[in-house]
């Protein structure tokens, strides 16, 4: 085994960190059977199995490394690489594993998930269940789209949502008209009544200040930002992303106990 398949190797482990068991089988597949063509024809075959924009731009990065570092290594050792990270990563995935997640000023020594980019994953990766929840919801139209494509392909979604139009003087928009009627349409929404609210002694209610989406019970996204476009771009937001184990289930059961038992009430 020369430099060129340890370069493959390690090309093939940090692709799979960034990309679902699926997608990397599926990339996995389309090297083996496109791998003979030329590079132009390869890449444009091997990028058009992979469905998300992140997904495809970490697929292309190895490609690129694949040719440039290691061109003497085949299409067949190279899908072999591909699966075997993609199995030891799922594997490891079936584990809890919690990941930070970022937006802000970045030393160039970090690399953290991306806010959008992580809430993209949850909501993307859905197959049968997805809650969301957040205070505030304002620009986002990918995550909007991601909604509905969630609900198109027959995900059940709970979007749980502060609504500042109930609460007189409380905010300046209603984040059921910013997500839109085709999100609407698509998700069972809930809000939390002011009746069922906390109040101080000088009778201000408490708000709903949540921001999390689960899918599934079993992929989690947990942080300080709401969804909107200066969460995503411009402010300083911590949070994370878990997957496996026990808090994601967690989590969802807790929203389905609010629901239950009338704490939040569908819109």
């Amino acid at each position: 085994m020369n430099q060129e398949h340890h370069q493959i190797g390690a090309a093939a482990t940090r692709l799979a960190d960034r990309l679902p068991h699926s997608v990397m089988i599926s990339v996995a597949g389309a090297v083996s059977q496109n791998g003979h063509l030329d590079l132009a024809a390869t890449r444009h075959s091997i990028l058009h199995c992979v469905p998300m924009p992140d997904f495809r731009d970490a697929t292309a990065d190895f490609l690129d490394h694949w040719h440039t570092h290691a061109p003497s290594v085949g299409a067949e050792a190279v899908a072999v690489a591909l699966v075997t990270a993609a199995k030891s990563e799922h594997d490891h995935r079936h584990e809890e594993t919690v990941e930070i997640v970022w937006t802000g000023p970045e030393p160039a020594e970090a690399r953290f998930r991306r806010t959008e980019q992580a809430i993209l994953e949850v909501v993307n990766m859905a197959t049968k269940r997805l809650t969301v929840v957040s205070y505030a919801v304002y620009r986002i139209p990918r995550i909007r789209e991601a909604l509905i494509a969630a609900a198109n392909r027959g995900v059940s979604i709970r979007l749980i949502v502060e609504t500042p139009n109930r609460i007189k003087g409380q905010g300046e928009y209603d984040c059921i008209l910013a997500l839109g009627d085709n999100v609407a349409k698509a998700c069972t929404v809930y809000y939390w009544p002011q009746e069922n609210r906390g109040k101080d002694d000088n009778g201000k209610v408490g708000i709903l200040h949540v921001k999390c989406a689960v899918a599934d019970g079993h992929r989690m996204f947990l942080s300080s930002a709401n969804f909107t476009e200066y969460a995503f771009t411009i402010n300083m937001e911590l949070g994370l992303l878990v997957t496996g184990g026990k808090l994601p289930g967690q989590v969802e059961r807790h929203f389905e106990s609010l629901v239950a038992i009338g704490t939040l009430i569908q819109i």
